[in-house]
């Protein structure tokens, strides 16, 4: 999931620290429910997405229906 964005810049539109977003990247942390809902939003995705490493664009496109 990229969007060009820092951790800074995704931590400002989630309303949480670069260091909490640095935290969920690595693996120290799991996101709130919340905060779940917030990044599958920002990234267009579906949350079950963000769950599974193994989730692709083309699950998205089948999804969809496409």
């Amino acid at each position: 999931m990229q969007r060009g964005w820092s951790q800074g810049e995704l931590g400002e539109r989630l309303g949480v620290s670069r260091q909490a977003v640095n935290a969920i990247e690595v693996g120290k942390h799991d996101p709130s429910l919340e905060l779940t809902f917030k990044l599958a939003y920002l990234f267009n995705l579906p949350v079950e997405a963000l769950f599974h490493p193994d989730f692709t664009p083309q699950d998205i496109r089948d999804d969809q229906g496409e």
